[in-house]
């Protein structure tokens, strides 16, 4: 019976695309497509080829393990084959394989082990000296990285042990952490390198470097999970196997778990899944082997894997898709953010459409344009996020992503702050909100935070921040939730606020660069605010820490016709703006002086507004973000990001109880 014409077309196009995204990944280290994306292609192309054997093609994918070897390196052999592995791509699969093993074997015991996303690398040890280091490569031969591989410190160069087999291989995976593979982005990024498209790929990058000094800067690591050939020694388990080399000196696969039942292995599956994300190295699965040695001889293996184990995946956590626009949402504070708009496509069991670029230094950093392919990555609960173009599939007509010149909900002006680009107009309704949430906290109105705020603009009550100024009780009635004696405190609140001093009424504009600190200096140079209001920009560049954008900025701000208008109505409104006083501020020896300081979660006996005061009087700056300038985290219960960013960048992080103790040493009780 003939072959269809369309199945040899279908075919040949997936041999020719599957064999074009294996040199790009396995040669060039520059993969096209995700794991997912490739392991759908390849199980079509295995469909076809178990219907139609009659026209399977020499090159196929399936007759191979692995690429070439790169220039560069010599190629090395391996003594007994480095196959891969066969992949179950989910619980009910996983679970299909692992009966089959058992009707065959009931006595069948299972090592059931992390499947951690790295680079497959060989180690052979003779008498108990490392003396070659291959790579997987076809899985018959590999190149030969033994130079790169002795850089890696949790290799050891001599096994530790006083009786070491005349020859053992030692198999396992190179690594990077997530932590190292973000700063190493960082770095190529800042030298305008090639950045990684995850650590996956940066490992196996980072191993094949010609000069072993640049894989030594890389911060890799090795975790041993089996051995290929090896003499004068005996094992009857893989168990047994991982605990000898845990004795030789090896960090091994962990943690892992012996299993009698299937529904053991399902468990445990099931428990490394959910705990994916707290393990330093990305893990894409799990690796399920026949416990005893003996079986594994019985079952053998295909020309390309192993019938005793296989690869238990867990749901994809990235995948590839097209940008096809980009639109521009504007925040509470103003800040411009792009926003790609994504060929729908399901990561990690979710449908994304949209993905933040966060700024515009990004966008061009990354060079995203709109028709670009890209990775999507999505770990855990942690929001979508592109991590690399795929700039080898760029079509010819992508168009570059240009940051807007005026706000695209008010058309206002726009100003760079940082890596942001910002509206400055006071009466952007997008702002509002957000505006008046931060007015609030500047003068401690109580009562209104982000939902009264929200209240406020939602029911027309306030639609410039000089509106706060004019309400009556009987307007803040309006809002749900609230009586008569409710509204009536909030008013009181509000008309407390109204008389204030200059640096502080300069902070509440939400003039971009201007935050306290900044605010009280103007204040101190201009004393009022029709000095201010009046400034140029030589006087402005005359104050220390204020460079030339940032009077831009304030000028630009100061100088827009609406933004006057605001303020020329928040006086009307009763806003009494007093002259600034020379301060004379004696601060006192502390651990705090000249540090930068930061607070995330709650603590016990303080609230944050307390804690912030106290540390200021004692010399620190407390700043809202944490950055490697950072000095301290102060960390109370349920901490957030702060916590994460403290311990990515090595920032000290202060308990709550030695916060305290701290204080006693300044003298402050609390």
């Amino acid at each position: 019976m003939a072959v269809p014409k369309e199945i040899i077309e279908k075919y040949n196009k997936l041999v020719d695309l599957l064999n074009k995204y294996d040199y790009y990944y396995y040669v060039l280290d520059r993969p096209l497509v995700s794991d997912a994306e490739y392991d759908e292609l390849k199980r079509q192309l295995k469909e076809i080829e178990e219907k139609y054997p009659e026209i399977i093609r020499p090159d196929s994918p399936t007759q191979r393990v692995g690429g070439k070897v790169a220039e560069g390196f010599k190629e090395a052999p391996h003594r007994v084959p480095m196959l891969s592995l066969e992949n179950a791509m989910n619980e009910s699969e996983l679970r299909q394989w692992l009966r089959k093993i058992k009707d065959q074997f009931p006595e069948a015991l299972f090592c059931a082990e992390p499947k951690f996303d790295g680079t497959s690398l060989e180690l052979v040890y003779e008498n108990g000296i490392l003396i070659r280091a291959i790579t997987r490569g076809d899985g018959t031969k590999g190149e030969d990285v033994t130079a790169n591989a002795r850089t890696i410190r949790t290799i050891p160069l001599k096994l530790m042990t006083d009786n070491p087999p005349p020859r053992i291989d030692v198999r396992g995976e190179v690594l990077i952490s997530r932590k190292d593979f973000e700063e190493l982005n960082e770095q190529l990024m800042r030298e305008g390198g090639r950045t990684f498209a995850n650590p996956r790929n940066a490992a196996a990058g980072s191993l094949r470097q010609l000069d072993p000094s640049i894989t030594a800067k890389r911060r890799l690591t090795f975790i041993a999970w089996g051995v290929g050939y090896y003499e004068g020694i005996e094992f009857e388990t893989q168990c047994q196997i991982l605990d000898t080399l845990d004795g030789f000196g090896f960090k091994t696969s962990n943690p892992r778990k012996l299993c009698r039942e299937i529904e053991e292995v399902i468990e445990y599956y099931r428990e490394m899944e959910e705990k994916r994300d707290s393990f330093d190295y990305e893990m894409d699965g799990i690796v399920v082997k026949v416990a005893q040695l003996d079986i594994q001889e019985k079952l053998g293996a295909t020309s390309h894997h192993p019938r005793w184990a296989i690869a238990g995946k867990f749901k994809p956590v990235e995948r590839t898709t097209q940008v096809v626009d980009v639109v521009y949402q504007v925040g509470r504070t103003g800040i411009i953010t792009p926003v790609a708009i994504l060929k729908p496509v399901e990561v990690g069991g979710v449908i994304v459409s949209r993905v933040s670029l966060h700024n515009f230094d990004q966008v061009k950093q990354m060079d995203i344009r709109v028709g670009d392919w890209v990775y999507v990555r999505r770990a855990g609960d942690v929001i979508p996020e592109i991590t690399a173009v795929i700039k080898e599939r760029r079509p010819p007509d992508a168009k570059p992503i240009e940051p807007p010149d005026r706000c695209p909900v008010c058309g206002g002006p726009v100003v760079k702050e940082g890596a942001y680009l910002k509206c400055i107009n006071m009466a952007c309704p997008a702002k509002q909100a957000g505006q008046l949430e931060y007015m609030a906290k500047v003068l401690e109105i109580e009562g209104l935070g982000e939902s009264t705020a929200n209240a406020l603009v939602k029911h027309g009550l306030v639609k410039d921040p000089a509106d706060l100024f004019a309400l009556k009780p009987q307007d803040i009635m309006k809002l749900p939730g609230y009586a008569t004696r409710s509204a009536t405190k909030l008013y009181e609140q509000i008309q407390k606020a109204k008389k204030m001093p200059l640096d502080k009424f300069i902070t509440i504009l939400g003039i971009p660069g201007v935050g306290k600190e900044t605010a009280k200096l103007l204040a101190q140079k201009f004393k009022t605010l029709e000095n201010f209001l009046n400034a140029t920009e030589s006087d402005l560049l005359s104050i220390k820490g204020i460079g030339y954008q940032l009077a831009k900025n304030i000028l630009t701000f100061i100088r827009n016709p609406e933004n006057r208008r605001v303020i020329e109505k928040m006086l009307k409104n009763g806003v009494e703006v007093l002259p600034m006083e020379e301060e004379k501020e004696e601060v006192r020896e502390s651990p705090f002086a000249g540090k930068k300081v930061v607070f995330t979660g709650e603590l016990e006996k303080l609230t944050r507004s307390q804690a912030k005061k106290i540390v200021e009087s004692l010399g620190a700056k407390v700043t809202g973000s944490v950055s490697r300038s950072t000095d301290m985290v102060i960390v109370g219960k349920n901490p957030g990001r702060k916590y994460r960013d403290a311990q990515r960048y090595g920032v000290r992080i202060v308990p709550e109880e030695e916060f305290y103790e701290m204080l006693k040493e300044a003298g402050v009780e609390v």
